[in-house]
């Protein structure tokens, strides 16, 4: 049984040289089954229209694997916090902003409250000790607040485009291992 991998970007998108660009053009060389959700008005989202977009991706793609990016992992939280996800096998949390994040453009998704459930058999939250979203004792409190494992890079900024991170093995060969564990 082919996996299915949701990839969910942040403010401003994922577009090329991004890592989620690549890794969605990477999954699909092997005919991985991949949604790379383009959410609306990315530079100025809007909390309900990106949780409408969402909810209807996860209705109609049924994701085994969902991997998020900077705010999206804040939308999933939201989500997370109405107590209507179903579970999904994996979850990946890349660089999430602070909970109480002050950037004018996404104002309307913080503060944030850390959820009880994150509607996932396995989580992976990754961060980095210079991201500007997002300092590393955030990060750690984040992490003892979800219960989660935690993966921290070294000076790898937001991890985007940005801070070298369009080509990204590493979480090609990760993702790679739970494909091929059905």
């Amino acid at each position: 049984m082919n996996k299915k991998v949701l990839l969910l970007h942040g403010w401003g998108g994922s577009d090329y040289p991004h890592w989620q660009s690549w890794l969605a053009s990477e999954l699909i060389k092997e005919y991985g089954c991949v949604n790379f959700l383009r959410f609306s008005n990315f530079d100025t989202p809007k909390l309900d229209v990106w949780k409408d977009e969402l909810e209807e991706a996860l209705r109609d793609f049924k994701p085994d694997i969902v991997i998020c990016h900077s705010l999206a992992n804040t939308l999933w939280f939201h989500l997370c916090n109405t107590g209507t996800l179903k579970i999904i096998e994996r979850l990946y949390l890349v660089a999430p902003p602070s909970m109480s994040c002050q950037v004018k453009e996404i104002k309307e998704f913080f503060p944030q409250k850390t959820p009880k459930n994150l509607f996932a058999k396995e989580v992976l939250l990754i961060g980095s000790t210079n991201d500007p979203y997002m300092h590393i004792e955030g990060l750690q409190e984040l992490q003892k607040g979800l219960g989660v494992e935690l993966k921290i890079l070294e000076n790898a900024g937001h991890i985007n485009a940005d801070s070298g991170f369009g080509e990204w093995p590493w979480i090609l060969t990760e993702l790679k291992s739970k494909l091929s564990n059905s």
